[in-house]
């Protein structure tokens, strides 16, 4: 560990990053990550030395429709809009519906041909802060997604989807079925809102299912049009190092094409800032300067690249509250779950990392 690095919850190996990325090298071709949420002008320079540093090319952003023009304006060609809800607004009933709606022509100008929908299980417990009930706006093809998502197909729009969330939620946060319904549950409106629309869509998170690999094949022969992402960094290394390398390659392989890259980074100016710790603004308990917020970025790429492209085997450099939420007497918050390199070749890589998105999003996206 060096005297300048300390351990932190996105740095619990005192790694140097940027001595690491060169470690790494540049990637057997440059990356497109296909899911992070890039906001804030300072933030996205802090983030763009990341992404010089190693290797990605090109982002699919989920970024507020406020400061798109910002993040633009440092990334340039290489940040592509997803459209989302403006989830701050004051009006969060009108935000997910009606405002999303009339927002779709606005992001269609920036460049998004990609729609996403949040359908995580907490979802549930918003509704009444909203002003919604959980039938207006959870289920997938509820009234008003499906308003959104045919407006999206009118423009040559596909979609993205969280579906569900990790198993670890499911066997606390989410244990009572009687609300949340069981993970299974969740894919049900998913089923419907693909059959009905034809759309090509996106399944955030490996659709949800990282742990469960022949569910997700069952999903994946279902839906043709359905591709899948690595992104929520903390939650890809801890289950997808659990799967024996030859059955994730198995996996992979069978499904070539179809799964992209994806971080899902989230940057935020207030990473770059100390504040008050009883009264943390965003993101402020993962980064409290431009130093915490730059190993917070790139903690992520060095964690995903290791564990495809390397034989690393030891802790992951990412602390997992997960891990403590499940077994507090074994765990604690800075615990992290082992990180299994896989070391996948080379020619599949070039389609992890890249083909399989120029042939998927850049086709959305017209290029």
């Amino acid at each position: 560990m060096s005297e300048q690095t300390q351990m932190s919850p996105a740095n619990r190996l005192g790694l140097d990053y940027r001595a690491q990325a060169k470690i790494l090298g540049d990637p057997v071709v440059p990356i497109i990550d296909g899911h992070a949420h890039i906001n804030g002008s300072r933030a996205a320079e802090v983030y763009k030395e990341v992404c010089d540093l190693y290797g990605i090319e090109r982002v699919y952003s989920q970024t507020q429709l406020a400061q798109a023009h910002a993040v633009k304006e440092v990334l340039g060609e290489r940040v592509r809009f997803v459209a989302i809800p403006e989830y701050m607004h004051e009006d969060r009933a009108w935000a997910f519906t009606e405002g999303f709606l009339e927002n779709l022509e606005h992001w269609h100008a920036l460049g998004a041909r990609m729609v996403k929908f949040w359908g995580a299980p907490r979802l549930r417990e918003l509704t009444e802060a909203i002003g919604l009930s959980a039938e207006e706006l959870v289920p997938f093809d509820s009234p008003w997604r499906m308003k959104i998502a045919d407006r999206a197909k009118e423009l040559g729009m596909g979609l993205m989807v969280h579906v569900a969330d990790p198993d670890t939620w499911f066997a606390t946060k989410y244990k009572d079925a009687s609300i949340y319904g069981t993970k299974k549950d969740q894919y049900e409106s998913l089923h419907r809102l693909i059959e009905r629309t034809g759309m090509t869509c996106l399944g955030a998170h490996m659709a949800g299912s990282p742990e469960d690999l022949g569910f997700l094949s069952v999903l994946l022969d279902r839906h043709p049009g359905l591709v899948v992402d690595t992104s929520a960094t903390k939650w890809m290394v801890r289950e997808l190092s659990k799967h024996p390398t030859d059955e994730l390659v198995g996996f992979f392989k069978k499904y070539e094409g179809r799964i992209i890259f994806g971080s899902d980074i989230v940057t935020h100016d207030e990473h770059l800032v100390s504040t008050d710790q009883d009264h943390p603004g965003f993101g402020n308990q993962l980064a409290n300067s431009q130093n915490e917020a730059f190993d917070l970025y790139a903690s992520r790429y060095w964690a995903l690249r290791t564990m495809f492209e390397t034989d690393y085997r030891g802790e992951s450099n990412i602390a997992d509250p997960d891990l403590a939420m499940c077994d507090p007497d074994r765990y604690d918050a800075m615990s992290a779950p082992v990180l299994h390199g896989h070391g996948l070749d080379e020619s599949f890589l070039k389609v992890l990392y890249r083909g399989a998105c120029e042939g998927t999003l850049d086709v959305w996206y017209g290029s």
